[in-house]
């Protein structure tokens, strides 16, 4: 899946990081994002609090989405960032 977020993410002309697992400090690595998109049915409790927390302390708006499907994340992006570019 990873693969297919980065593919949908470049469609909608976003740089995109993904994190399956917390390895180290995830303040770090996140980074300044204009949206931090969290699948909270694949990532750990601990992950999620961090991540949320982190985003908190930079101002970066958070969307939960419990669904981790394709579908799922082209929904977040079109309602937070902008439309698909033309292929």
């Amino acid at each position: 899946m990873v693969c297919q977020y980065e593919g949908i993410c470049k469609n909608y002309g976003c740089k995109v990081k993904v994190f399956t697992k917390e390895n180290g400090a995830l303040k770090k690595k996140i980074g300044l994002p204009d949206l931090l998109v969290l699948f909270t049915n694949t990532v750990s409790h601990k992950m999620v609090i961090s991540a949320v927390g982190e985003a908190k302390r930079n101002n970066i708006p958070v969307a939960r989405i419990h669904s981790s499907s394709a579908t799922a994340l082209c929904n977040i992006l079109e309602e937070h960032i902008l439309k698909p570019m033309e292929a």
